[in-house]
């Protein structure tokens, strides 16, 4: 039983803008929920020209506000930008607004270049590493369990309510895997960042697994590129945009906005150019619905989990919405 997912990072489309991005994001959630999908998280990226999301919370509130049934959340918050107590407040707000259908979802990564990443730590020790600290005091507000030899003792983040959001800690690398099997926390693997170790770190976390007060077994998702039409054909065709924009973060740079299909057909391939969108196409599912259908499988097997968070990334928003409705169309006849 394989369950679908989504990630959203509002990509802005060559020739497009950043209100138009975040209407396409509402536009996705409210079709995914009428589709079925479990979960829409959104991400945090910052100064950037081509992804709309800055603010994880915020739009997290709208998109929960316009769906019924999905779980809504963050992919993730930037924790050790934040003070893990305003992050725990932010989260009680949502989840005290929509009871069991929130998701905080956390990482260690910048989401953006140094000079954002200063900014956004104005005031605080550079060079520290307060990431798994950080991560307790979150817990522990959010659950009201704060070490009593904590500075802060005592203290509770408002309000007050019968519920938390699930925490998902999140990660390309064996060392998050690590952290999550620690703390009892579920586990979202960024397969569409590392396409290589996945399986070992998945492996890794579902052995050291420590039950807690925030999960009695492992819970995981494998969150993949994933570019679905109607034939082979045409999915490489729509698959070639997020090819040219992988290609051009890896040398250095960002396209203004996602390149159309146009654009990547008219690049300047050289011959190690296309031997780098050949190796992020391990990154990727690219295929029509059965054969989509039949790499996830494989990757459900190979990882161990029934839950996998689709990033979809198109030029054309109605390739992207295609492609989720074909995907929801393969796995038809399943609980998602």
């Amino acid at each position: 039983m394989i369950r679908l997912s989504a990630l959203d990072q509002s990509p802005i489309a060559e020739g497009s803008t950043a209100v138009e991005a975040l209407a396409q994001t509402t536009r996705l959630a409210k079709e995914l929920d009428k589709l079925g999908y479990h979960r829409f998280w959104v991400s945090e990226h910052h100064f950037s020209s081509s992804l709309a999301g800055s603010s994880p919370e915020v739009l997290i509130a709208h998109l929960a506000a316009h769906t019924k049934h999905l779980r809504v959340g963050s992919g993730g918050v930037m924790l050790p930008h934040y003070s893990a107590y305003k992050v725990a407040e932010n989260f009680r707000v949502l989840e005290g607004l929509h009871p069991n259908r929130i998701d905080l979802g956390v990482g260690r990564a910048p989401g953006g270049m140094p000079l954002a990443t200063r900014a956004l730590q104005e005031g605080k020790a550079p060079g520290l590493d307060q990431y798994p600290d950080l991560l307790d005091d979150l817990i522990g507000y959010l659950h009201d369990e704060l070490d009593p030899r904590h500075p802060f003792a005592g203290l509770r983040a408002t309000p007050y309510i019968e519920t938390a959001p699930e925490v998902w800690l999140l990660g390309s690398s064996s060392e998050s895997a690590r952290l999550a099997a620690e703390r009892g926390a579920s586990f979202a693997f960024a397969h569409f960042i590392n396409g290589e170790g996945g399986e070992a770190a998945m492996s890794w976390y579902r052995r050291r697994f420590r039950p807690s007060l925030l999960g009695d077994a492992p819970q995981s998702i494998v969150a993949v590129f994933v570019i679905c039409a109607d034939t082979d054909e045409e999915a490489s065709e729509v698959a070639s945009s997020l090819d040219l924009t992988l290609l051009l973060l890896e040398k250095g740079g960002a396209a203004q906005g996602v390149p159309s299909v146009e654009t990547a057909r008219q690049y300047p391939y050289t011959e190690f150019d296309r031997q780098r969108v050949l190796a992020n196409r391990n990154r990727m599912i690219v295929g029509n619905p059965a054969q989509v259908k039949a790499r996830i499988l494989e990757m459900s097997e190979a990882y161990e989990t029934t839950e996998f968070m689709i990033v979809t990334i198109t030029h054309d928003f109605e390739a992207k919405l295609r492609s989720y409705r074909l995907l929801a169309e393969a796995f038809s006849g399943q609980e998602n």
